[in-house]
């Protein structure tokens, strides 16, 4: 779950998760052979697949991530060993929760478990990892995303956020404070303009960028950048205008964190929902109105939108003392002023993907 920094992984910026404690599990034992063969609880479906031959599968959608997982290993040259396996998970589907990464991440571990008795077994560090669970969704399931989403599953770490910069890939974890509760609302709407909205703002950033110069927006200064975005057509300069001065709210946000400045944190988390909403217009009023209820309530620190928008979640940094709270204000007048019924989690930093044997 990203805390500060949207749309700006594909503009080469930086951003700020957390992985949250939930997760996709897959229990299971190692094969003779090399078939993987997995039944999902939450779908009542199995999937089967050769790893001698790793085909789309039509009918279970969501063992594609799975398959680009194995696919994108063996082209890198990593020998893989067949496994059984049950999978179940709690991460929210299509809210913006990351659950796809979680289930890439969940099967190379699972790869990894399933071939620790050979006589090499895979070696792949954290941020390696990563990419190749990145590798899987765009070239095998083809959806064009970002980093963050495998990097925080991979590399996260319990009571910390990881800023991740995402040109270089350098990554830096941050405490997150101890005395606040990260609140997620899914606002349980349908996220229909989703992907074509996210196509045409990726577009957006890249036509600012060609028209100002320079090869994405990370290699602008929010200082450069408004001295001359008046040369920009209008939809444009909204566009970066949010990009560029986003990614500086994510370095600014890391600095209160390490100042034990939840205030200014909170602030700025605001500064990026407004932005969100008014710049690069991917807000829905289902998101608006969680981010004005919690802004009502006491002990509120900040909220904003999370994830590429138009539906999905939205998050609150609130006092300890006040969480609960907050989630009853949440269930009573959400449903009052949208006419949905939100989905409300308390979340903590978390460790990120691991596996071990039973």
């Amino acid at each position: 779950m990203n805390l500060i920094g949207e749309h700006t992984d594909y503009n080469d910026g930086f951003v700020l998760p957390i992985a949250i404690d939930r997760d996709v599990a897959l229990v299971g034992a190692p094969r003779g052979d090399r078939r993987v063969r997995v039944y999902s609880i939450d779908f009542d479906q199995q999937s089967e697949f050769s790893l001698d031959r790793i085909d789309h599968d039509l009918q279970h959608a969501w063992s594609n991530y799975m398959r680009g997982v194995a696919d994108v290993l063996q082209k890198a040259g990593y020998a893989l060993g067949g496994f059984d396996a049950v999978m179940q998970g709690d991460v929210p589907i299509a809210s913006g929760l990351s659950s796809s990464a979680a289930t890439e991440m969940a099967t190379l571990m699972a790869l990894t478990a399933a071939t620790a008795g050979a006589t090499a077994p895979l070696q792949i560090d954290g941020a390696r990892a990563a990419q190749f669970a990145q590798r899987a969704e765009n070239q095998f399931v083809g959806v064009n995303c970002g980093i963050m989403d495998q990097f925080i599953s991979s590399l996260g770490k319990a009571q910390h956020a990881l800023m991740i910069d995402c040109r270089s890939l350098d990554y830096q974890l941050t405490p997150v404070p101890p005395c606040a509760t990260v609140l997620v609302v899914d606002t349980t709407a349908p996220r229909t303009l989703a992907g074509s909205a996210y196509n045409q703002r990726r577009s957006e950033c890249e036509e600012g960028a060609r028209r100002l110069g320079i090869a994405s927006l990370r290699d602008i200064s929010p200082v450069e950048f408004d001295r001359r975005s008046a040369d920009l057509p209008a939809v444009i300069a909204r566009r970066c205008a949010h990009v560029v001065h986003e990614s500086q709210r994510v370095l600014d946000a890391v600095a209160a964190l390490q100042n034990n400045d939840i205030a200014a944190f909170g602030a700025l988390m605001v500064q990026s929902h407004e932005s969100l909403r008014d710049l690069y217009e991917v807000s829905s009023k289902e998101l608006d109105a969680v981010v004005d209820i919690a802004r009502g309530e006491p002990g509120v620190y900040g909220a904003r939108m999370t994830g590429a928008g138009f539906g999905g979640c939205a998050i609150a940094l609130v006092a300890d003392q006040y969480a609960d709270a907050l989630a009853q204000a949440m269930q009573a007048e959400y449903p009052r002023r949208t006419g949905r019924t939100p989905k409300v989690y308390a979340c903590v930093a978390s460790d990120g993907a691991s596996w071990r044997s039973l």
